[in-house]
Order: structure tokens, then C-alpha cells, then sequence
């Protein structure tokens, strides 16, 4: 009985309940972990704006007739919304293709070459991948807008 009560058992590791308005913006995430919630992120707006690439592709295909419509979208608007809101979904969804097609690069690099990666590694391609999508975005959409 004396042995049991000499030999103290480790403290348990306390837990606490987080505030989330309080204690996550606080919280710096590493760039890793910003390009793994972006990559979901821009997966969720491709699927909800399915309907809308599928127009898309269907109206620029179809005929001239269609094309010109498709084009009088982004000039004029449709559907009561002016044609400057459906530029901003379109380089929503081309900001997400781009985020998303270059992070599953990066995901699929990194598992193919497991002796290749590192927390330096894993920094450093995930800037790229943050700075290619945003340049990439930024040129296209000077395309979509007219700047060029």
C-alpha cells in the first residue's frame, strides 16, 4: 500500500475550451495549413458553381447566336444582374481552378516523393502555390476585364 502511494502517477495534460471570436484570430496559421484550407475551399466553389461552368461551356459551343450571348453576359448582364458580377464569379471560379490545380500538384509532388519533403519544403512550396494562383488569377482576370 505504501508503494502505491509513493510513486505519484504524471499530471494529466489539462484541456480548455477555446473561444473562437477570442482565441482563432489570434492564431497564426502556417502557410501549409492556409493552402490545405484554401485547397478545400476552392474544391466547395468549383462544386457549387458547377451549374454555372456548365452554362458556360454549353452557350460558348453551341452556335454563334449562343456565343454572342454568352459574350453579352459578361458585356450587358443577364438575369437582372449587371455584367460586372458575373465577371467577379467567373474570376472566382477561375481563381479556384488555379488554387486547386496547383495545391493537388503540390499534394501529389509531396506524396511521390516522400524523401523529398520537409517543413522547409513544405513552406516554401506553399508560397509558391499561394503566390502562382494570385499572379496567375491577376493576369487572367486583367484578360477578363479588358485591361489587355
Amino acid at each position: 500500500m505504501t508503494e502505491l502511494a509513493s510513486t505519484q502517477r504524471p499530471k494529466r495534460r489539462e484541456f480548455r475550451n477555446i473561444n473562437a471570436f477570442r482565441d482563432l484570430p489570434t492564431y497564426r496559421l502556417p502557410a501549409a495549413g492556409l493552402v490545405s484550407i484554401l485547397h478545400r475551399i476552392s474544391g466547395v466553389i468549383m462544386f457549387i458553381l458547377m451549374p454555372f461552368i456548365i452554362w458556360m461551356f454549353d452557350t460558348s459551343i453551341s452556335s454563334d447566336i449562343s456565343f454572342d450571348r454568352f459574350k453579352s453576359a459578361f458585356n450587358v448582364g443577364m438575369l437582372g444582374l449587371p455584367g460586372m458580377l458575373w465577371k467577379l464569379v467567373a474570376l472566382a471560379l477561375i481563381w479556384s481552378y488555379l488554387h486547386h490545380f496547383i495545391a493537388g500538384l503540390r499534394h501529389l509532388w509531396m506524396d511521390t516523393s516522400h524523401e523529398a519533403v520537409s517543413k522547409d519544403f513544405g513552406r516554401q512550396s506553399a508560397t509558391f502555390t499561394l503566390l502562382a494562383s494570385i499572379l496567375l488569377t491577376l493576369a487572367l482576370g486583367a484578360k477578363l476585364f479588358g485591361l489587355y
